[in-house]
């Protein structure tokens, strides 16, 4: 008998059927894939895929995703690698391009900028005086997937793999907080662990066990058109494929051949939402190429437009007609990610859902990753499952930003672009000062952020030139403004407010809060109360989870600051298997990020400002560095804790968000007299990187040690056993370290991500990066070769420019530390 555990997954589709076998692969061999239609044509999106897989994203994970599904479908003989071109028909698709090839640099893909003669002699099908340039990856092609599919299964079964088509599941079973099996049509199939890759099935699935799977069913337009003479007597084969993948994205448009005719796909019309209640149920034996769930049929309205585009940009198709075309059901959710990990309700429970083709073999292989081993190697933190907010899950939600992303699938968005709806659905207490003072807000987690405050534009005058920045190109200077000069130099010389209301936090509460903290992060959190804590999560690899601030409020009481809702149901499934195993240690966790709010006020000024509303000692002696204590300010409640994240001395001022309106107003009167202004994300990013302070998720993730991140001091070795302990102890001398780089010209703003450059060759990327308005220069982070040091010489590819830049020792600013701790 099989000693690993029983494992069923739902959908043999191509994650599904990817997932079993990089799951045999992994000695895992007692594993039933469940199918509602017939293997040979299950009816999903992957039956009716036409396989266009381009490798390059503006996300890593993403890339590297798509990469090994490239490489995996190819050992399969299931890949025709005819390469990927797009086609700038416009200077602001050019301009996108040329950002994609650094995408490209950075991540490990071989991609190139192409003049506008060597993209016709790639496609000579195509309309020379439409074309600008182009970007070309001789490794992307056409994934054959339905063949892919098949290929999967035989290889699986000789493994042990069960397949049981035609089987419908009906619900979850579970006991004691966990799978134990499902149940379907054909009766219950027992099992420790459930993966459900139904696809646009998900939310049902995910519905028999109360975990929300927030992805929008829509139908995407696919056409064939009759006999392209050019194309005529070319192939062999009905699908045969030469020219490169080809991408339209300005109108909207992708191609391919397909023998002697070119297969079409749009998102250039209506978003076409479908409700899973409305499907055709077909029997099993009814399904076709032409008859299945997921092909609804065509709307030729919706095409009219796109057809005329298509003549004009491939002017063949004027000799041809639309010979047929339907409108095929794919996944799409509010961000654009798919949805991977397990339940924080339910363990044993797992979603692999809203993958698409491109993705599928590189989701499946993470997945198998997370279940044999305990975490992927390809960092998921944009992928979880538990990322979106309570407010991101409502229907309505949904529908709304999934069918957004539909439209904007091709357009070109900015790294700072934010929703333009639905907006406002979460404000701080101080929305309405912001708003009089000219906030302009960006949105994140439904939360409303100030970036900067015209308000402050008044003082542009009065800004010292040494603080003033240099003129920006046209796509760094958007969504930015000068502004913000003018708030990082009101924070660093007298005084600033900050609004860090929408920074996640939690309460843990409970005889066994310490325990759990203590168990679960690197710090020593169980010093007297009153004592703030930075630290890490690990995950038992020793990879950066999170990174977190405890404070101890009181014996059984923390609050910690964390980085979004995935780690409220880290610590939440944490807390309640420990509440579970012993429950004379019981744990409560509660997101409290709603009910309270925050001021960051920080600057040399602050403690004048905090004399004038509040008798509460907060000198050196009466509130030390990274402590917290209780005061009273101006008849309020208040939790101040001593600690920055700008590198200045002041606190975070925490109340009750019924009181916070008060506390802003209290604070911005009193401040007047020292200069005070309100300050956003603009200023705040610029002054957290001069002091050399990481951004999770940015700076560094799941993929990197604390070693290699620079916050080895954060893991306290010899406190005992806790999570990644053993691979913390373990760790060997790091192959890449985070590097501050300053841009030597003063000049050249860059925005992330950028492929950094050693001695001519692409060695790391930007993680981060800002205007220095402290140090008077550009400020990036990158991971780079640890044998690149400070000093060395190195280049940021900018808008396909190299830009000069330095390593340099960090922080840039108070490296004594004197003015944080005042």
């Amino acid at each position: 008998m099989s000693t690993t555990p029983r494992v069923v997954v739902i959908g043999a589709g191509i994650v599904g059927t990817n997932l079993a076998d990089e799951l045999v692969q992994r000695g895992w061999t007692d594993v039933t894939v469940l199918e509602q239609g017939p293997l040979a044509l299950p009816g999903g999106s992957t039956s009716h895929a036409p396989g266009l897989v381009y490798q390059t994203n503006p996300s890593r994970t993403m890339t590297h995703f798509a990469r090994y599904t490239v490489e995996k479908l190819v050992s399969l003989g299931c890949f025709t690698q005819v390469g990927g071109l797009e086609v700038a028909t416009t200077p602001e698709r050019l301009g996108e391009l040329k950002r994609k090839v650094g995408y490209a640099a950075s991540w490990g893909i071989d991609g190139h900028l192409l003049d506008a003669d060597e993209v016709v002699r790639q496609y000579p099908l195509l309309n020379p005086e439409m074309v600008l340039g182009g970007y070309h990856v001789p490794t992307d092609g056409l994934a054959l997937a339905a063949k892919a599919v098949q290929v999967l299964i035989e290889r699986s079964t000789r493994a042990g793999v069960v397949f049981r088509p035609e089987t419908t599941v009906t619900g979850i079973e579970r006991a004691n907080g966990r799978v134990t099996g499902v149940t379907t049509t054909q009766g219950t199939v027992p099992a420790d662990i459930v993966v459900s890759c139904a696809g646009f099935w998900g939310p049902a699935i995910g519905e028999m066990v109360g975990m929300p799977c927030p992805l929008l069913p829509l139908a995407h337009q696919y056409v064939f058109t009759s006999a392209v003479p050019e194309l005529v007597g070319k192939h062999d084969a009905s699908n045969g494929a030469t020219l490169p993948i080809l991408r339209h994205q300005d109108a909207d448009l992708y191609y391919r051949e397909w023998g002697d005719r070119i297969g079409i796909g749009s998102y250039a019309h209506r978003p076409i939402p479908v409700d899973l209640a409305d499907l055709p149920r077909y029997d099993p034996s009814e399904i076709s190429h032409d008859r299945m769930p997921s092909r609804l049929d065509f709307t030729p309205e919706d095409f009219t437009e796109q057809w005329a585009e298509s003549r004009r940009f491939l002017p063949s198709l004027k000799h041809a007609e639309v010979a047929e075309g339907f409108n095929g059901i794919f996944s799409f959710t509010p961000d654009g990610g798919p949805l991977i990990g397990e339940s924080p309700d339910v363990a044993g429970f797992y979603v692999a859902e809203a993958v698409w083709v491109t993705h599928s073999s590189g989701v499946a292989k993470a997945v198998a990753e997370l279940l044999v081993d305990g975490r992927s190697e390809t960092d998921l933190h944009g992928c979880e499952a538990t990322r979106f907010e309570e407010v991101q899950l409502t229907p309505e939600y949904v529908e709304e930003t999934a069918q957004r992303n539909f439209v904007e699938i091709y357009d070109v968005l900015h790294p700072l672009q934010p929703k333009e709806s639905p907006r406002n659905l979460r404000v701080s207490p101080f929305f309405l000062r912001q708003q009089e003072l000219g906030a302009f807000f960006l949105e994140g987690g439904g939360w409303e952020r100030p970036q900067w405050y015209e308000a402050n534009a008044r003082f542009l005058d009065e800004l010292p030139e040494q603080w003033r920045e240099p003129e920006r190109d046209p796509w760094s200077a958007m969504f930015h403004s000068p502004v913000a000069a003018v708030e990082a130099w009101k924070t660093r010389t007298a005084v600033a407010m900050y609004d860090m209301t929408p920074l996640k936090r939690v309460e843990i509460e409970g005889p066994g809060a310490g325990l759990l903290l203590q168990r679960l992060s690197t710090g020593n959190v169980l010093r007297k109360p009153g004592a703030v804590t930075y630290c890490l999560l690990l995950d038992e690899q020793g990879g950066i989870r999170s990174d977190i601030t405890v404070a101890r409020l009181g014996d059984e009481l923390y609050q910690a600051g964390i980085n979004g809702h995935v780690d409220v149901a880290y610590l939440s499934a944490a807390a309640d298997r420990q509440s579970a195993e012993d429950p004379a240690s019981w744990v409560r966790v509660r997101d409290i990020t709603a009910q309270t709010c925050c001021i960051g006020l920080w600057g040399p000024r602050a403690r004048d400002v905090m004399a004038k509303v509040s008798r509460d000692d907060l000198s050196n002696e009466g509130l030390k560095y990274f402590r917290t204590k209780q005061i009273c300010v101006g008849g309020l409640t208040v939790t101040a804790m001593r600690l920055s994240y700008v590198g200045e001395l002041g606190w975070e001022l925490y109340t009750t968000a019924d009181q916070g309106l008060r506390l802003w107003d209290l604070l911005h009167e009193a401040g007047q007299e020292f200069g005070i202004v309100p300050a956003g994300r603009a200023a705040f990013n610029s002054l957290r990187l001069e002091k050399g302070y990481r951004s999770w998720g940015s700076d560094m993730t799941t993929e990197h040690t604390a070693e290699e991140a620079g916050l080895a001091f954060a893991v306290k070795t010899d406190k005992g056993e806790f999570v990644g302990a053993a691979a913390a102890a373990a760790a060997a001398d790091p192959r890449r370290r985070l590097r501050c780089l300053t841009v030597d010209d003063g000049t050249s703003v860059v925005l992330g991500k950028e492929p950094v450059y050693v001695d001519g060759t692409a060695a790391g990327y930007v993680t981060s990066a800002a205007y220095g308005y402290t140090v008077g220069r550009p400020v990036a982070y990158a991971w780079l070769p640890a044998d690149v040091t400070e000093g060395d010489a190195v280049e940021i590819e900018y808008l396909g420019e190299r830009v000069a830049a330095t390593v340099s020792a960090e922080p840039l600013v108070d490296p004594g530390m004197a003015r944080l701790r005042g």
